[in-house]
């Protein structure tokens, strides 16, 4: 029988991939440099082929290489999948679990929903990433992350959603606007208004968008922002008006502002809040059951 490689050796070869310096490679494995050397060797050894191309200025994978990488980051995913899923067999919530959150979300949701979780289930341990939509989903597929939680829908492949609740979207404008002084708009009445918009990446941008059935050239952008709280006090300050979700103004954003708040006469001018995973996943049920929970924090 021919020898097998060792997960060790793949985390090895995967380090290096990712990092592209075997010094880097070795620190992030916890290793010393000889020994993430002699690992890669002894792999190519055993696999009778050369992976990896060494020089005095930088470290290449082969061809060949870029291949076993790929599969190895699999091999490894389903590896860690499993011990995982053996942790949380016993009891539900009761190992550990990685969800990446959305920045238009986490700040509104993951307080209660961290604070009844800690109360419910002492022994569970859930590790928190809050960054843009893309980089959570290509985090979730390199297996760095489990679950997401953001705004739906979000192109993806090879993954399985959950729709949670939809999130409502109402107008915001300072109290010198002419639709301030509206309880009810149409969204058509804001066509040629200057409309304050995150920057291009967060997802919020185009849900608010569609919602309301409107392009970018439908609007002007007099300034574009990172984060909700800067738009707030944007428009606060006459700048320009902006969309705001329901569950950002149940969390309060607006205090200390004289901001006025509108709602839309149409029906559905919201985003959908929901669940990502990988299809592949041996813990469908267990996000599935973290879906019920956010929910049910989201109702209180």
């Amino acid at each position: 029988m021919s020898r097998q490689p060792t997960l060790k050796q793949l985390r090895y070869l995967c380090a290096v991939a990712e990092h592209a310096h075997f010094g880097h490679a070795a620190k992030a494995c916890h290793v010393s440099q000889s020994t993430l050397s002699a690992g890669i060797l002894e792999l190519e050894d055993t696999l009778g082929v050369s992976l990896v191309e060494r020089n005095n200025r930088q470290v290449l994978l082969t061809a060949l290489g870029e291949d076993v990488v790929r599969r190895s980051q699999d091999l490894l995913r389903e590896v860690e999948d499993l011990v995982t899923l053996c942790d949380a067999a016993s009891e539900p919530f009761s190992g550990k679990m990685r969800l990446g959150v959305i920045p238009t979300v986490a700040p509104f949701i993951l307080p209660r929903l961290l604070n009844r979780l800690r109360e419910q289930y002492p022994a569970f341990q859930l590790f928190i990433r809050e960054d843009l939509s893309q980089h959570l989903l290509t985090a979730l597929h390199h297996g760095e992350l489990d679950v997401l939680l953001l705004a739906l829908p979000f192109p993806a492949d090879g993954v399985e959603t959950m729709t949670l609740f939809s999130d409502e979207f109402l107008l915001a404008s300072p109290p010198s606007h002419e639709l301030a002084s509206q309880p009810v708009v149409r969204t058509a009445q804001l066509k040629g208004e200057g409309l304050l918009l995150l920057e291009d990446g967060h997802c919020l941008r185009e849900h608010a968008l569609e919602a309301c059935k409107l392009r970018d050239s439908d609007v002007s952008v007099p300034y574009q922002a990172t984060s909700l709280n800067t738009i707030v006090q944007m428009v606060a300050n006459g700048i320009g008006i902006t969309l705001l979700p329901r569950m950002a103004l149940d969390a309060h954003i607006l205090s200390g502002t004289n901001v006025c708040i509108s709602e839309f006469s149409e029906r559905n001018v919201a985003r959908s809040i929901g669940l990502m995973w990988r299809r592949k996943t041996p813990r469908r049920a267990e996000f599935r059951m973290l879906g019920d929970f956010v929910q049910s924090c989201h109702a209180v």
